[in-house]
């Protein structure tokens, strides 16, 4: 009987109108005392109340889905199926995972107590031998080399009571000389499992939510049909606002928590700025909370903008916006739960956002996207997906295989697509152009850093670092900066960065006008400020910059 009820359950979840909720809350009200026979059905009972909190009929059925989720970890049927629901994000169940070393410092700050290191990999406790000498004192690193201890025989001695073995191994890197960067790399190269034990607050998909989201109760079908892109991409979202410093460090959390409940991570949301978080409502339930990134950690030249999706506050996927002038490549994620459902239409609304907010025309998909190394995007059928929805491949090489699949569709209306033929489709990427008169080319990010190795290999003579120096000193120059006296950190980090490139990656910047080289220094402080929604406009306002960066090609 309750195999049946569960299963009533999954088929009504998407189904709405006249009585569709009543039926729900029949069917909920007899799950939420019964006594599952597996995890299976657990964790499909949890799946379909998350969707439910998502896409709630009205308030009785809402309420009725926070209360069972508020009191899902004490479930009984829970608790004994526990050590198999591990790593399902299930509130009340343990993640394993290869934290990278931003997450691991998070969870360590939060949750010291919880976190701990995976000690069954023979692989890991090798490597954390050969690590432990460079963190501790001269002495203590005499000592484990005499004596030989077991890697965790001595972190076991030498942490303070009460401190776990993560927090031990995360503090001592964290006390290491150099920069965030050097302890990143000799964190990650390690490679170490972590353990986060469930606790009252730990991340849970059971709990996540950003309460204060705008709600909206889902009156009629589900928008499931092919969207016309052009017609969302021409649509504006409803409001947007900047959250305050604190508001913007909570929805960070949230979107952070979402990325380690599903054994991922993302460094927009690793290294998001909180003073740079916005929230835009497009109606319907539907919102994103976009991410900016910290100023050490932006990418040279595209604005970097990670997003999280939310249904009435329950994230149902994530993804990264790679801004430069008119185009952005992007990343799109639906998780599980909610796929089959809106995703071609949140989609589409995630383009309108991005274009809206930071004038992008061209999107760009690449390969990993499609499925290139990628078995989770073949499966789902990626390129189809995107390709339905008008965008095309930009590379020649991929529009035989194209066409010739197509040509087997027309012959064969129940033809699907082998995984060969998708792992061909996807070694080009696919691309969007709101304005058709445009024929957009994506040009290579790499070629202004190939610019500068050659200008420094020649010029440098193995002084690197004095040349540097003089890049600074002589960008300063042709953009008429007299001096970086009021520039803040990010600004003057920018300003380092970019100096090379205008020394060595920016033919006949010394032939520009005034005006053009003093915008590109407003271009260039920019990309050091609060945000990085300035330099996206300073950026595409400078059409003379893009084409000696890029060649006379449009795109990324």
């Amino acid at each position: 009987m309750t195999t049946r009820t569960l299963t009533a359950l999954e088929r009504s979840k998407d189904r709405y109108g006249a009585g569709s909720a009543e039926v729900k809350l029949a069917l909920l009200r007899r799950l939420e005392r019964a006594d599952l026979r597996s995890a299976r059905a657990v964790s499909r009972l949890h799946e379909a109340l998350c969707f439910l909190r998502a896409y709630p009929d009205d308030a009785r059925l809402l309420a009725q889905v926070e209360r069972m989720l508020a009191r899902f970890a004490g479930r009984a049927d829970l608790r004994r199926a526990r050590e198999a629901l591990t790593d399902t994000g299930i509130a009340g169940t343990a993640i394993r995972y290869r934290f990278f070393w931003s997450t691991l410092r998070w969870l360590v700050r939060r949750w010291p107590e919880r976190i701990k290191i995976d000690r069954s990999e023979t692989e890991i406790a090798d490597k954390l031998a050969s690590a432990l000498p460079l963190l501790l004192t001269w002495a203590e690193a005499a000592a484990l080399k005499e004596l030989g201890p077991p890697a965790f025989a001595a972190i076991d001695r030498l942490r303070a009571r009460g401190e776990g073995d993560a927090a031990f191994f995360a503090r001592r890197i964290a006390a290491m000389p150099g920069d965030g960067f050097t302890r990143e790399a000799f964190h990650d190269a390690i490679e170490p499992t972590y353990e986060l034990e469930p606790g009252p607050d730990t991340p849970a998909r059971t709990r996540a939510k950003h309460a204060a989201a705008p709600l909206a109760y889902q009156r009629g079908p589900l928008r499931c049909a092919r969207p016309d892109l052009r017609e969302e991409l021409g649509r504006r979202y409803r409001a947007v606002r900047l959250a305050s410093a604190r508001e913007g460090g909570q929805l960070i959390e949230l979107a952070r928590s979402a990325m380690v409940t599903r054994s991922r991570d993302l460094d927009a949301f690793a290294y998001g700025n909180a003073r740079d978080v916005r929230l835009v409502d497009d109606g319907g339930g539907l919102g994103f909370v976009l991410i900016g990134v910290m100023p050490e950690r932006r990418a040279l030249i595209a604005a970097t903008r990670g997003y999280l999706i939310l249904h009435n506050g329950v994230p149902i996927g994530y993804g990264e916006a790679f801004v430069i002038g008119r185009s952005a490549t992007m990343t799109f994620n639906i998780f599980a739960t909610f796929r089959g459902g809106e995703a071609a239409y949140t989609f589409a609304r995630t383009l309108a956002m991005v274009r809206h907010l930071f004038g992008a025309e061209s999107f760009s998909l690449d390969p990993y996207q499609l499925g290139k190394g990628n078995d989770e995007a073949l499966a789902s059928g990626a390129w189809w997906f995107y390709y339905k929805l008008g965008f095309r491949p930009l590379a020649g090489r991929a529009r035989r295989p194209l066409r010739e699949e197509l040509a087997r569709m027309r012959a064969d209306p129940a033809h699907r697509s082998s995984e060969a033929t998708l792992r061909t489709l996807a070694e080009s990427r696919l691309l969007f152009d709101f304005d058709r008169s445009r024929t957009p080319v994506l040009s290579p990010v790499a070629e202004p850093g190939l610019r500068i190795g050659d200008g420094l290999a020649a010029r440098a003579g193995g002084e690197r670092e004095r040349v540097l120096a003089q890049c600074s000193r002589e960008a300063m120059r042709l953009t008429g900066v007299r001096s970086l006296r009021g520039f803040s950190a990010g600004e003057r980090l920018a300003w380092q960065r970019w100096s090379p490139v205008v020394v060595f990656a920016l033919p006949g910047v010394s032939r520009w006008s005034p005006a053009e080289r003093r915008a590109l220094a407003r271009v260039i402080r920019a990309k050091g400020g609060r945000d990085e929604g300035q330099f996206i406009a300073r950026f595409a306002a400078h059409p003379k910059l893009e084409r000696a960066l890029f060649g006379k090609r449009s795109g990324i």
